[in-house]
């Protein structure tokens, strides 16, 4: 009876498979964009804005730049003619698929002229290589298409993520002044210096990274060749505010900043308060991540933390591609869910990705579209905001050399809207933006092998179960528990990848048992259940989790009621509550601004409806406006394996903590401020660029913190130092002798 049974289900399924599937888009309305601040229900997509589609052939070679663009598309290092107007025409394709938000080549004023290397020309087709970051490039268009681009944009409900890169300007050669633009700035089209021409100090000049683990190499010294620049230098400071305030005036919705490993701490954490001052917007970085062992992976977790920028997900997206494309077992993607998950205090404001333009695609490390659309579903359905690469959709790959850049950057060269990974992204789009579960519930595995992935995503009642078989075999699943309710699920692809209707049947604990099942090769399977409303709040996402008074935040989850004098959101400090005033307020989302009595530190936010309150989500609330202040301690010898911090009387260092990493443990959410580098030449002093209130007195030393964790103070009376004043504070630095 059991032989006949399996026969059968394995006929049923054979039909299914056999059936032609009709192929259905679920066309996405306008919509509104109600938050900038949080990503969570959102998908991004990712378009080198050069090679998506030519909307104007008109801006293809402009006059101020000839000779850039290739239209044979033969060199891949030049223009190949895509544009904002090209984004534009294409705004239907991308909202159908589900894409809720664009993230775009940086659109800054590139070099005018070829970087030559090898004899053969490079152009900024990429947008990295920036001379102005108040004009627009040229081959994108004019400040006006920008804006037509946002517009369009918006009325499809998609948001638009500028790429941001203050890290450097252009390539610069020392022994070679002529070289291209030398690393040339711009500002609003009058020069200001290049990297050859250089007297008040706007770039460093302590030449390129060898070591890409050195804190002070990786901070101090230039990418590649690119002219670094001073970031705490006064008008550097000023001119990196007033440039993005220009883009920021265009409504975008997002910032994504370029090597932020290369940048201060103390810097970018001021930079974005300032940021947020203007526009409460979410902002994501790229902290490269060589692999899952990265010797800064500590400093990486710490900054996605603290600074207020998120950053993309390289640990997971490690685990993605050696299990989908090199053949790794499931363990590797659940062991990277639960250590990212300890790791990270704000882990579902990750950017997540299985490919982008500095790696090879997925279909060039494994030509397997089977392999692809597991990985798709797979990124649409874990904690996050996956950013699909353009093309991933059509397939879209190059294979020279490799696949690396710059062969990772074809030209897109179809718009069909029936392929399988059009409609996973489209479908499960769809189902994150009505699913909580999905926006910031929690991850748990349910069922796990080396070739079968079974998790769950679960926000209070709301619940997400997810299969994934990888291997080319079938696998009967036994024991299989979930907190879906008892009853029958429809799958969420439609049988897409090969699913089917599952029954829950009743248990206890959350633990309904589903009988058991097989599992067919190369499939994947999504099932959602949506609690009714509850009579209690529920907060899901507070955002932006770096703030301070007067700031707006945005409340989202669900249960929140309507807005009335008995429903109110507190910041809590211990015993202590302060109510925020509501801008707005309505069932699952809450607008409002940070009490002006709230004391700096990590404080708790709550919804209250009537006599029930919320759970607790954390932010960051800061004194008042930030300053970048520099630090730097000499005659600080030090011991092998010792670190140099930085403590002092103020929230933004740390309130005197000691507490910092030590070993294999995590930074110390808040601790202190580190550790401090030094280089050959400059040992034994050390500094640091602190985030600090402006026009404050405060108190400060500095500590050795050993390998075994052991802490060494400084001697003698506390350091004195009174921040730079407020209004529009320029960096500020001071020096120390270590006091023994």
């Amino acid at each position: 009876m059991k032989t006949r049974s399996r026969i059968l289900f394995f006929l049923l399924l054979l039909i299914g498979l056999l059936a032609p599937m009709a192929v259905t888009v679920q066309k996405t309305e306008a919509r509104t964009i109600s938050n900038d601040a949080s990503y969570k229900s959102d998908v991004c997509y990712q378009i080198i804005t050069d090679r998506f589609y030519d909307g104007n052939s008109g801006n293809n070679n402009p006059a101020q730049s000839p000779g850039l663009y290739d239209a044979a598309k033969s060199n891949w290092k030049l223009y190949w003619g895509g544009d904002w107007a090209g984004i534009q025409a294409k705004m239907t394709y991308l909202r159908d698929m589900g894409v809720t938000a664009i993230w775009i080549s940086p659109p800054v004023d590139n070099i005018n002229v070829a970087a030559t290397y090898n004899g053969v020309p490079n152009a900024g087709y990429h947008g990295y290589w920036t001379r102005d970051f108040k004009l627009p490039e040229e081959h994108f268009g004019t400040m006006t298409d920008f804006q037509n681009l946002v517009n369009a944009a918006h009325t499809n409900g998609i948001k638009v993520i500028v790429d941001w890169a203050p890290n450097h300007t252009s390539p610069a050669d020392v022994n070679n002044a002529s070289f291209a633009e030398n690393g040339a700035l711009y500002n609003a089209g009058t020069f200001v210096a290049s990297y050859a021409n250089d007297p008040n100090g706007y770039f460093h000049h302590n030449g390129g990274i060898t070591n890409w683990d050195d804190r002070y190499e990786t901070q101090y010294l230039n990418l590649a060749d690119l002219a670094d620049f001073e970031q705490t230098n006064s008008f550097v400071n000023q001119y990196m505010q007033d440039a993005l305030a220009v883009w920021l005036a265009k409504d975008i919705d997002g910032l994504r900043m370029d090597a932020v490993k290369h940048m201060t701490f103390g810097w970018q954490r001021a930079y974005n308060d300032d940021i947020l001052h203007d526009k409460d917007l979410f902002i994501f970085g790229e902290w490269y991540l060589g692999s899952t062992s990265d010797p800064l992976y500590k400093d990486n977790v710490r900054f996605a933390d603290e600074s207020g920028t998120a950053v993309l997900d390289f640990y997971l997206n490690h685990a993605i591609r050696d299990v989908f494309g090199s053949g790794q077992g499931m363990q590797t993607l659940d062991n990277a869910i639960n250590q990212t998950a300890a790791d990270y205090k704000y882990k579902e404001n990750l950017v997540t990705f299985i490919d982008n333009h500095d790696m090879s695609r997925f279909l060039s490390l494994n030509n397997n579209n089977t392999q692809l659309h597991l990985a798709l579903a797979f990124l649409m359905t874990v904690r996050g905001t996956p950013c699909i690469y353009y093309g991933t959709e059509q397939y879209l790959h190059n294979d020279t050399g490799g696949g690396g850049d710059p062969y990772n950057r074809p030209m897109m060269n179809s718009w069909n809207q029936s392929t399988a990974a059009y409609q996973v992204i489209n479908k499960l789009s769809t189902l994150k933006q009505s699913q909580q579960a999905l926006q910031y519930g929690s991850h748990q595995q349910r069922w796990l092998n080396n070739d079968v992935y079974i998790y769950e995503r679960k926000f209070y009642g709301d619940v997400v179960l997810v299969a994934i078989n990888k291997s080319g075999s079938w696998h009967n699943i036994t024991g299989l528990n979930t907190a879906l309710p008892p009853g029958t699920y429809s799958d969420q692809l439609n049988g897409l990848l090969g699913g089917h209707n599952i029954t829950v049947n009743s248990g206890s604990g959350g633990n309904n048992p589903i009988s058991s099942w097989w599992l067919g090769p190369g499939r994947a399977m999504v099932w959602s259940y949506n609690a009714a409303d509850p009579s209690t709040p529920q907060l899901g996402s507070v955002a932006p989790t770096l703030t301070r008074s007067g700031h707006k935040v945005t409340l989202e989850g669900q249960g929140f009621g309507t807005a009335n004098v008995n429903n109110k959101v507190y910041f809590v400090n211990g015993g202590s509550q302060y109510q925020a005033s509501i801008i707005s307020w309505n069932t699952n989302r809450i607008v409002a601004t940070v009490p002006a009595s709230v004391p700096a530190g990590l404080r708790q936010v709550k919804v209250v409806r009537g006599a029930s309150s919320s759970n607790t989500y954390d932010v960051m609330v800061l004194a008042k406006q930030q300053v970048p202040v520099t630090f730097q301690v000499n005659n600080a010898t030090t011991n092998w394996g010792d670190q140099v911090y930085l403590t002092g009387s103020v929230y933004e260092l740390s309130n005197w903590s000691t507490a910092t990493v030590t070993g294999t443990n995590l930074p110390k959410f808040g601790g202190a401020i580190g550790p401090a580098v030094t280089t050959t030449g400059f040992y034994p002093s050390w500094k640091v660029t602190a985030s600090v209130p402006c026009g404050t007195s405060l108190q400060f030393k500095f500590l050795k913190i050993s390998s075994s964790g052991g802490v060494t103070w400084e001697g003698g009376s506390n350091h004195s130092y009174t921040t730079p004043a407020c209004g529009s504070p320029a960096p500020g630095s001071v020096t120390v002798n270590w006091q023994n």
